[in-house]
C-alpha cells in the first residue's frame, strides 16, 4: 500500500476524526493505529510491533539516544516550570498591569502581539515560545481568547520565517535551492538571490501576515473565534469552560506573590531570548566552521535550535528560581512550582508525540511521494503551475504535517517541471511550493508550529486549529487567485496586488456586514 493511494487514508481519517470528535489525542492514536495496519497488511501483531518501533525510535534511532527531540522534550518542561515560576512569583500579573498602563484597548494589545510575532523571525519554535510568554500577561488583562493569541502566535511565526533568510528556515530552504539548481543546471542566479527573489511570490505568507494585522486592528472575528472572543469579553473566561486543561495554564494553581515585580517576568524571557540566539549562533559557527564556510547563512543553516532552546530554557528557570527564593515569605514551596510546571506541559507532549509517530507512520507508507507523483504525472497547463504546486504543497503538508518535509519533495519536482516546461515559471513555482506547505501546516493539527503555538499561548490545541482554519482557508483562497494571475500574466505585482486586495475586500465587506448586524 505504499506510495498509492491507500497511503493517504490513514491521514485523512485522522483528520476527518479530529473534525468530528475533537479529540486530538484519540484521533492521533486511531490514525496511527490504521497506519501500522496498513503497513503490515492488517496484521495485527506486526502492526503493534510497528507502533512500538515507531515510539522507540523518538527517544532512540540506530542504537544511539535521539538528542534532538529530548532535547525539545525537555525544554517544553522546562517551559512549564519558568511558566510556573513567572505566576508565583507575581511576575506575569505585575508586567500584566504594567503593559495594560501602557497598552490601553484591546485592539493596542493584539496588535503588539502581532508585531512581536513578526519581530521574533529567527525561529518558528523559538517565535511560538517566547512571543506566548511575553505577551500572554497582556492579552489576559485586555480579555484577548487564548484561541486569538494562538492563532496570532502560530500565523506570524511560520509566514515571517519562511520569507527571511536569515532564520533557520531561510537558511535550510537556501540549502536545497543550491542542490536543485546544480542539478538542473540553473545557473542565472545564486541560491540567495533566487531566495529573496521569491519573496514576492510568497502569496500565503504575506497574506497570512496582512491577515493577522486586520483581524488584530478590525476586530475580524470569524467562524469560531467570534465565539471564543466574545465569550472571553462578557465574562472573562480565556479558554473553554469544558476544556479546562491546556498547557502553560497555572492562572487557577497559584496565587501571585504580592512583591512580584515586572523584572521577575522580564528578565527570565529575556534571559531565554539571549541564551538562546547566542548558542544559536555559537552551534551554527561551530558546525561551519568544520564545513570551511562560516558566513551568517551558513550558521542559522547549520544551528542546532532544540540545543539552543535547551540551554536558554535552563538558563531561563535558573534565573527565575534566583529571583523566587529571593523574594520574602510566604511564597509558594519549590517543588510544587517545578511539579505543576512539568504537569501543564504534558497535554502538549502527549500530543508531539502522537504527532511525530503518526508523521513517521506516513512517511513510511510513502504519502508525500504519491502526491508528488501525482504532479509529476499531471498534464496541464504551464500557466497553472504556480497554482498546482501551492494546492498540491498544502495538501501534502496538511497530511504529512511537516513543512521541512513538503519542501525537500515538493521543491525538486517544482524545479524539474518549471525547466521542462516554462522555465519563466521557475521561482514562482518554488515559492508557490514555499506557501502551500505553509497554508498547510496552519490547518493540521500534527504540525509541530501548530502544537507549539497552542503551547505558547495556553490554549486548548483543537480550539487553536478549528479557530485559525477559516483564517487560513482565506489567506489561501486569495493566494489561489493571486496564483492564477501570475501563471497567466507572467506580473508578479499584478497577483499580489490581486491576492491583497482580495484579503482587504473580505475585510470590508466582514467589517460593513457587522455594522449592518449590529445597529439591526
Amino acid at each position: 500500500m505504499e506510495g498509492t493511494f491507500y497511503s493517504i487514508i490513514p491521514a485523512l481519517i485522522m483528520l476527518l476524526l479530529v473534525l468530528l470528535t475533537r479529540k486530538v489525542l484519540l484521533s492521533l492514536g486511531i490514525g496511527i493505529l490504521i497506519g501500522a495496519l496498513f503497513i503490515h497488511s492488517f496484521h495485527p501483531v506486526q502492526a503493534i510491533q510497528e507502533i512500538w518501533t515507531v515510539f522507540y525510535t523518538i527517544f532512540i534511532s540506530d542504537g544511539t539516544w535521539n538528542i534532538g527531540n529530548i532535547l525539545l522534550l525537555s525544554f517544553l518542561l522546562l517551559l512549564g516550570i519558568v511558566t510556573a515560576f513567572l505566576q508565583a512569583s507575581g511576575g506575569s500579573e505585575a508586567f500584566g498591569e504594567w503593559m495594560i498602563r501602557r497598552v490601553k484597548t484591546r485592539t493596542g494589545a493584539q496588535v503588539t502581539t502581532a508585531a512581536l510575532g513578526v519581530i521574533i523571525f529567527i525561529d518558528d519554535y523559538f517565535n511560538s515560545l517566547a512571543v506566548g510568554q511575553i505577551a500572554r500577561p497582556l492579552t489576559d488583562r485586555h480579555r484577548i481568547s487564548r484561541a486569538k493569541l494562538a492563532y496570532f502566535i502560530d500565523s506570524t511565526s511560520a509566514p515571517v520565517t519562511v520569507i527571511s533568510p536569515i532564520s533557520s528556515w531561510g537558511a535550510y530552504i537556501i540549502g536545497i535551492l543550491g542542490g536543485i539548481f546544480a542539478a538542473n543546471g540553473i545557473s542565472d542566479y545564486p541560491p540567495l538571490e533566487a531566495f529573496v527573489k521569491m519573496i514576492p511570490y510568497n502569496l500565503y505568507a504575506l497574506s497570512a501576515l496582512l491577515l493577522v494585522f486586520i483581524v488584530a486592528y478590525f476586530k475580524m472575528d470569524i467562524g469560531l473565534m467570534r465565539k471564543h472572543e466574545k465569550r472571553a469579553v462578557e465574562t472573562g473566561e480565556l479558554l473553554s469552560p469544558d476544556k479546562p486543561d491546556v498547557p502553560g495554564d497555572l492562572t487557577k494553581t497559584f496565587s501571585a506573590h504580592k512583591s512580584g515585580k515586572v523584572y521577575h517576568l522580564f528578565i527570565p524571557i529575556l534571559v531565554l531570548i539571549v541564551f538562546t540566539i547566542v548558542t544559536m549562533v555559537i552551534t551554527g559557527a561551530q558546525a561551519s566552521a568544520a564545513e570551511g564556510n562560516v558566513t551568517i547563512l551558513t550558521i542559522f543553516a547549520n544551528t542546532n535550535v532544540n540545543l539552543s532552546l535547551f540551554i536558554g530554557g535552563v538558563a531561563s528557570v535558573a534565573t527565575a528560581y534566583l529571583f523566587h527564593m529571593l523574594q520574602p515569605s510566604p511564597k509558594a514551596n519549590t517543588a510544587k512550582i517545578v511539579v505543576e510546571g512539568i504537569k501543564t506541559m504534558l497535554p502538549a507532549i502527549y500530543i508531539l508525540l502522537l504527532a511525530w509517530m503518526i508523521g513517521s507512520i506516513i512517511g513510511t507508507l510513502k504519502t508525500g511521494e504519491y502526491l508528488a507523483q501525482l504532479v509529476s504525472g499531471a498534464n496541464m497547463s504551464p500557466t497553472l503551475l504556480p497554482l498546482l504546486f501551492f494546492l498540491i504543497a498544502g495538501f501534502m503538508s496538511l497530511a504529512t504535517g511537516t513543512s521541512w518535509g513538503t519542501f525537500g519533495i515538493m521543491l525538486p519536482i517544482a524545479a524539474e517541471v518549471a525547466v521542462l516546461t516554462d522555465v519563466t515559471l521557475l521561482l514562482p513555482a518554488l515559492s508557490a511550493v514555499l506557501a502551500g506547505s505553509v497554508f498547510g501546516d496552519h490547518c493540521t493539527p500534527i504540525s509541530d508550529t501548530t502544537i507549539l503555538s497552542s503551547t505558547g499561548a495556553g490554549a486548548n490545541h483543537i480550539d487553536h486549529v478549528l479557530t485559525q482554519l477559516p483564517y487560513a482557508l482565506l489567506a489561501a483562497f486569495a493566494s489561489a487567485i493571486g496564483y492564477v494571475v501570475i501563471g497567466w500574466t507572467s506580473q508578479m505585482f499584478l497577483g499580489i496586488i490581486v491576492a491583497l486586495a482580495t484579503i482587504i475586500a473580505v475585510a470590508l465587506l466582514h467589517n460593513f456586514l457587522t455594522k449592518t448586524n449590529t445597529q439591526s
